[in-house]
C-alpha cells in the first residue's frame, strides 16, 4: 500500500512539475516589439592577447567577465546582449543603431524604405507578394527573393506574405570595403563585415514595415526570415540582432552559420574560420585563424541569441564544405538554451542528404510546414519536435562541458 502511495506522490509531483513548465513556457514571449529588448551595457571585451584558450564550446550562460553564470530567463536578455557584443567586437563589426531619419512608402506591390544618415540616403526596395483578403497577414522576409530558397507555395498556400530583401542595396556579396552603399552613411565603419551590414539592412526593412502599417497589412508579430548558404548565415545574424523576427529558417548555412568554428577545425575540407570569405567578416576576426579556441563565443551562441524565439536549422551532409557534423554538435549545444527555459519545441534541426544545395527535399518539407504552422499561424497543436540527422555515432557531449 505504501509503495502505491509513493508512486502516487511521484506521479503528482511529475504532473505539478509539468504544469509549472507549461505555465513558464506560456509566460516566455514568442517575439518582441522592439529590435533590442535590453539596452546595451559595458561588456568585458579583452584584447586578443588576454583571451583565455577554451578548447570546448563556451558556456552560453556564463557572464562575459567570468563572475558566474545564470540560467534564469530573467537574466537571458542581458546575457544575449553580452554575446551580441562579443560577436560584433571580434567577428562582424558593430551593427549601426536605428537612425532617426527613416521614411517608407508602399505602392504597386513594392515597399520602399529611405534611410538618411549624415546627409546621405540609402534606399531599400522590396517586392511584396500579398495574399488576397484584408489581413493583417503573417510574412516571411526572403533573402534574394520573397521565399528565399524555399518553395514559394509553402507560404502562398498559408496566406503568408512574401517580402524580398535585396541585400546588394546595402552591401555586395563580395564587398569592396569602403565602396558599398552603407559606407556612404557610415564612412567610419568601413571595417565592418557584410553580416553586420546586412543585419542592419533587415532591421531597417522591418522599420519600413512598421511605418506603412496603414497601407501594407502585415502582422508585425508574425515575421519570419529565411535564406540558404551565405544567405542562411545572413538569416541567423539578422534574427540574432533583431528580436522582432518571430521565426528563423536557416537553410544549409555552413561555416559562419550554424556550424561551430571550434568543431569545424577537427573536420576535413570544410568552411573553417580561416577559409571563409574575408569580406563577410571583419579583418580582425582572422587573427583567430590559428587560435580558434581563443574566441570567447562560438556559433551555438549565435543561434542561442535567437532564443526564446523560434529557429529551424536545415542541413545537407552531401556537401562536405557545409561542415554539417559541426552544425549538428553546435545545434545540440544551442538546444540546451531552449531546453533550459522549458521551450525546447521552439528549436529544431534537420540534416538530410540526397538533394541539391539549397533545394528543399520532400523529407524536410513537413518539418518546415510544422514551424510555419506553429510560429506564424499559431496552430498550437502542431508538433515541432524536430531533430533529424545522420550523426548518431558523434560524441557531441565531448564539446559541451557545462
Amino acid at each position: 500500500m505504501k509503495r502505491n502511495k509513493d508512486k502516487y506522490v511521484v506521479a503528482m509531483l511529475w504532473i505539478a512539475s509539468l504544469s509549472f513548465c507549461q505555465v513558464k513556457a506560456q509566460e516566455i514571449p514568442l517575439v518582441y516589439d522592439v529590435e533590442n529588448s535590453v539596452s546595451p551595457e559595458a561588456v568585458y571585451l579583452p584584447p586578443f592577447e588576454e583571451l583565455p584558450l577554451i578548447e570546448t564550446l563556451p558556456d552560453p550562460f556564463t557572464w562575459s567577465d567570468g563572475s558566474g553564470r545564470s540560467t534564469r530567463f530573467e537574466d537571458w536578455g542581458r546575457r544575449r546582449m553580452e554575446i551580441g557584443a562579443e560577436i560584433q567586437h571580434y567577428e562582424i563589426g558593430r551593427k549601426p543603431e536605428r537612425p532617426d531619419s527613416i521614411a517608407a512608402e508602399y505602392y504597386n506591390d513594392t515597399l520602399t524604405v529611405h534611410i538618411t544618415v549624415n546627409g546621405k540616403t540609402l534606399t531599400l526596395t522590396s517586392s511584396v507578394i500579398l495574399p488576397e483578403g484584408e489581413g493583417p497577414f503573417p510574412a516571411v522576409i526572403g533573402i534574394g527573393r520573397g521565399s528565399g530558397s524555399l518553395p514559394p507555395d509553402l507560404f502562398a498556400s498559408r496566406d503568408i506574405a512574401q517580402i524580398s530583401f535585396n541585400f546588394t542595396e546595402v552591401m555586395a556579396w563580395q564587398q569592396i570595403r569602403g565602396e558599398e552603399p552603407i559606407n556612404q552613411l557610415y564612412p567610419d565603419l568601413i571595417h565592418m563585415g557584410a553580416y553586420s551590414a546586412w543585419s542592419w539592412g533587415v532591421s531597417r526593412l522591418i522599420d519600413g514595415l512598421e511605418l506603412v502599417q496603414d497601407q501594407l497589412p502585415i502582422n508585425l508579430r508574425r515575421l519570419a526570415i529565411t535564406g540558404c548558404s551565405f544567405a542562411g548565415k545572413m538569416a541567423l545574424y539578422a534574427a540574432a540582432f533583431d528580436e522582432r523576427i518571430a521565426l528563423t529558417i536557416a537553410q544549409e548555412s555552413g561555416g559562419g552559420g550554424a556550424a561551430a568554428w571550434r568543431v569545424s577545425e577537427t573536420l576535413g575540407e570544410v568552411e573553417t574560420l580561416a577559409r571563409t570569405s574575408h569580406v563577410w567578416f571583419m579583418k580582425e576576426m582572422f587573427q583567430f585563424s590559428d587560435a580558434v579556441g581563443k574566441l570567447p563565443f562560438d556559433h551555438h551562441e549565435l543561434m542561442a541569441m535567437i532564443a526564446p524565439r523560434a529557429l529551424l536549422i536545415l542541413g545537407n551532409p552531401d556537401y562536405e564544405w557545409l561542415a554539417d557534423e559541426s552544425g549538428y554538435v553546435s545545434c545540440k549545444a544551442a538546444k540546451r538554451v531552449w531546453e533550459t527555459f522549458g521551450i525546447a519545441d521552439r528549436f529544431g534541426f534537420s540534416i538530410v542528404a540526397d538533394h541539391d544545395h539549397c533545394i528543399l527535399p520532400d523529407l524536410q518539407r513537413p518539418e518546415v510546414e510544422a514551424f510555419l504552422d506553429r510560429f506564424l499561424l499559431y496552430l498550437e497543436t502542431v508538433g515541432t519536435t524536430v531533430e533529424t540527422h545522420p550523426y548518431s555515432e558523434v560524441n557531441y557531449k565531448h564539446w559541451i562541458q557545462w
